[in-house]
């Protein structure tokens, strides 16, 4: 299976400590009716690292359900141990997942004959289609081009996730070998697809996420005004959603919508105020109808 188009890295919403699954469910029936072309569970976005296996596990299974085969699940499955990676990528093909979404293992920073044997394993031990997942920022790690070259030779290696920031990276990484690459950087989706990208994995989606859908769909049907038209529409709010570490933003972007809980899990915490109040005003300047504000 091959990705594109406007893919969502969807929240985890939470309830009083737990995950709210009828809340997630929701989202996800939410983005199959705005014309998202694939959901992206259990990721950066949907603060993984705080999961309990059984949680993860959990998310990509109410993920699916909801999905409900009309709309493509690429499940996150990272994990800085290699055998971690594989028990979650092997729970993911078994609950149904369309692929698997590896960030590069973190903290433990791996030689790039490291990052190549990690993703090896995997694919070896799991016959999934396997996205790729390269943000340094959050790593401290970056898959070279040339590694990732090499890591396109293995069949079910079929597409990364390009969130280095780097137009020169992508450019790199286009030019040596014909794996589809899927913006990471909301901001850059459109450039990047100028350069072959195939779409993006989105956090500004999870907000507008019709905005998104018709913005790559308009690139590739070959009506460019009309996608730049709407990168810019979503520049300044897309710029708000990064003012602190992601999730952060965009889980308060969803409470104010009145969508789910805002609530995060440690070590994450509530934006500052003057942040809050940059993108509160960036949603209204974009036009979107706030259902509530904080108890501040």
């Amino acid at each position: 299976m091959t990705f594109h188009g406007s893919l969502v890295a969807l929240v985890t919403p939470f309830k009083n400590g737990k995950v709210d699954e009828k809340a997630l469910t929701r989202l996800v029936r939410r983005q199959l009716q705005a014309g998202t072309d694939g959901i992206v569970p259990a990721g950066t976005t949907g603060e993984c690292p705080t999961l309990s296996f059984r949680e993860h596990e959990r998310v990509i299974e109410v993920a699916v359900e909801a999905a409900g085969g009309e709309l493509p699940v690429v499940a996150g499955t990272g994990a800085n141990s290699t055998e971690e990676a594989i028990r979650l990528t092997r729970f993911a093909k078994k609950a149904g997942a369309d692929g698997a979404l590896m960030v590069t293992p973190y903290y433990n920073k791996p030689t790039q004959e490291g990052l190549y044997r990690h993703y090896e394993a995997v694919a070896r031990q799991v016959d999934i289609p396997i996205v790729l997942y390269n943000v340094p920022s959050r790593t401290g790690v970056s898959l070279a081009p040339e590694t990732v070259a090499r890591l396109s030779r293995i069949r079910s290696i079929v597409a990364i996730k390009e969130a280095t920031g780097s137009m020169d990276q992508a450019s790199h990484i286009l030019s040596l070998c014909g794996i589809t690459v899927l913006s990471g950087d909301d901001s850059l989706t459109l450039p990047l697809m100028a350069l072959g990208a195939k779409g993006v994995i989105s956090v500004i989606a999870n907000v507008v996420p019709e905005d998104v859908a018709e913005m790559v769909d308009s690139f590739f049907k070959g009506n460019h005004a009309r996608a730049r038209e709407l990168h810019y529409k979503m520049f300044p709010l897309c710029r708000a959603m990064f003012i602190e570490t992601n999730p952060i933003p965009v889980k308060k972007a969803m409470g104010l919508l009145g969508l789910c809980s805002e609530e995060l899990r440690l070590p994450l915490c509530p934006m500052r105020e003057p942040h809050e109040k940059i993108l509160v005003s960036a949603m209204k300047d974009y036009g979107l109808s706030l259902k509530k504000r904080s108890g501040r």
